[in-house]
């Protein structure tokens, strides 16, 4: 087959007239011509590190979403679902992944249990490292989030990036705010790239110590402006990810959204797309094409290097996406699940207390980490409840893999006004986490979640909706588009209810995340991510 348009060669900085043959997936011809064509073509766009279940869609119809957009290949965490089901999810994710022409490299989960401070439903442990390894289908470890196991020499920690390093395999990171002479430990354990930075000057510290830093833009974690006037300089050691996209940000846009906004600063387009498409390749020895000859037929072809709009996209040869239209098909498959708690009663979420004053989560637009306030309790026959005006709402987390009582906190930023928001994704342990005005909305949303053993919902003084998420309490069994179309109303909802934030579900997600400073919530109860320990409610 050929295919004529204007050859963008990122590797040898050149863009000229030509004609491409390819026959059995592969390039086996590139040629100059004289006459004129008028669109582009590229190597495919690569998401440099994401969580394929943050987008509420199994593999394989995430990769349907995805093609539209120019994306053929992506590094996959699989932590989520291996929080829920272990070893077991990782392969779930691989086998689903196969069954679609998109390439999916997924990576063997580094932090399973993330932390001992909360109940997950598996554990990885550095034996189970070894053998997921030992898998061609693994490419890398994944994002080592126990960065203090890292820094004071944990044995297991250690064992699992020793594994990594004996099969030859990248190690990823994941340590915001880390500096000084404890990145410095960090990196020289072996570690080599991080998409946690939100600063400029760490991000470049990271840099110049030799570590490769992805610009993340996801759903609710936004970087893309703090780091990007670092590419013009630092492009050859820089990649884009989104980490964490919900189904309605997918429909519209993935990798080359940031490609279009990193252009409209000026920046070289060479250097772009050396960050978009050949960096990861290269960095996790991805089996992706780079319009070279002999590569695979991997590469779209977009109307302009300005706003990277997708006319088609190519997987090994294999038309995938034209003429506005996904050309993946639906796949079946069977539903894993792990969801084990009992319903709860409003008394459960009582907290008897006369303190004066409480330890609050300011919950922060756009970013994963949060700030630890101390405001004055609201009490109402002897219980914390929710303050409305000051926006200081009752958070919960409650266990889903055995009967435990709820873990109470108190959260500001939400801003919801009436009822509450609930979800069984809830980073990284995925148990129910919810936020609502009152007792009885919290625990009606909670009740929604735990009948339908997962999902993410709203409640009103007169409305419930709910998208149930039955492959392990986080993912869809429908398409993308049916989904991507319910969690907008969803998402609508909420802000109906009075939230503010950009993407609610997104960030409440992320509140239960330990391993981010600095103040969050497990299962267990309120934990200081700063000293990493747990941390009391009230404040005298």
């Amino acid at each position: 087959m050929k295919i004529k348009g204007n050859i963008v060669d990122v590797l040898n900085r050149r863009i000229f007239k030509g004609e491409i043959t390819f026959e059995n997936g592969k390039i086996i011809s590139l040629i100059e011509l004289q006459h004129n064509v008028e669109s582009f073509i590229i190597p495919g766009f690569v998401d440099a590190h994401i969580h394929i279940e943050s987008s509420m869609l199994v593999p394989s119809e995430f990769a349907r979403l995805a093609v539209m957009h120019g994306t053929v290949a992506t590094v996959s965490d699989p932590h989520e679902i291996a929080n829920v089901l272990g070893v077991k999810g990782v392969e779930f994710m691989i086998e689903n992944g196969k069954k679609v022409p998109f390439k999916f490299n997924f990576g063997a989960p580094s932090c399973v249990p993330a932390t001992n401070f909360e109940s997950a439903g598996a554990i990885i442990d550095s034996d189970d490292i070894k053998a997921l390894l030992e898998n061609p289908d693994i490419k890398y470890l994944t994002e080592m989030m126990n960065y203090p196991g890292v820094l004071f020499d944990d044995v297991e920690v250690m064992k699992k990036i020793a594994w990594a390093k004996h099969f030859n395999k990248p190690i990823d990171g994941h340590a915001p705010g880390l500096r000084g002479n404890d990145v410095t430990k960090y990196i020289n354990a072996g570690i080599s790239t991080d998409h946690e930075c939100f600063t400029y000057e760490e991000a470049l510290e990271k840099l110049q110590k030799g570590m490769k830093i992805l610009i993340r833009e996801g759903s609710a974690a936004k970087n893309f402006e703090a780091l990007i006037d670092l590419l013009p300089e630092y492009y050859e050691n820089m990649m884009f990810c989104c980490d964490d996209k919900h189904p309605d940000d997918l429909m519209l846009n993935h990798i080359n959204k940031l490609c279009a906004r990193a252009v409209s600063k000026g920046i070289d387009v060479f250097k772009v797309l050396k960050a978009a498409c050949v960096n990861p390749v290269k960095h996790y020895n991805l089996d992706v094409g780079l319009l070279e000859v002999g590569d695979h037929a991997d590469f779209i072809i977009v109307e302009d290097l300005k706003d990277f709009t997708t006319i088609q996209t190519y997987i090994n040869g294999n038309l995938v996406f034209g003429e506005g239209q996904s050309l993946l098909k639906p796949i079946s498959f069977q539903n894993l699940n792990n969801f084990n708690c009992n319903k709860k009663a409003i008394a459960d979420f009582r907290v008897t207390s006369s303190a004066k004053k409480i330890r609050v989560i300011e919950a922060l637009e756009g970013q994963l980490v949060t700030n630890q306030l101390i405001e004055e309790t609201t009490i109402q026959d002897e219980n914390l409840i929710s303050n409305i005006e000051k926006d200081i709402l009752k958070m919960t987390v409650v266990n889903r893999y055995q009967n435990q009582k709820p873990a109470i906190a108190f959260i500001k930023n939400f801003g919801l006004k009436e009822g509450a928001i609930a979800s069984s994704v809830g980073h990284d342990s995925h148990n129910i986490i919810a936020v609502g005005v009152d007792d009885e909305a919290i625990c009606k949303a909670v009740n929604l979640i735990i009948e339908n053993k997962g999902g993410i919902c709203a409640v009103s003084n007169t409305n419930e909706k709910m998208v149930p998420l039955p492959v392990a309490g986080i993912m869809s069994d429908k398409d993308g588009l049916t989904v991507g179309k319910l969690y907008a109303e969803l998402d609508a909802m909420a802000k109906q209810l009075g939230s503010k934030l950009n993407a609610p579900y997104m960030t409440l997600s992320f509140m239960a995340l330990l391993v981010i400073p600095s103040l969050k919530l497990s299962d267990k109860g309120l934990f200081d991510g700063t000293n990493f320990k747990f941390t009391s409610l009230t404040h005298y």
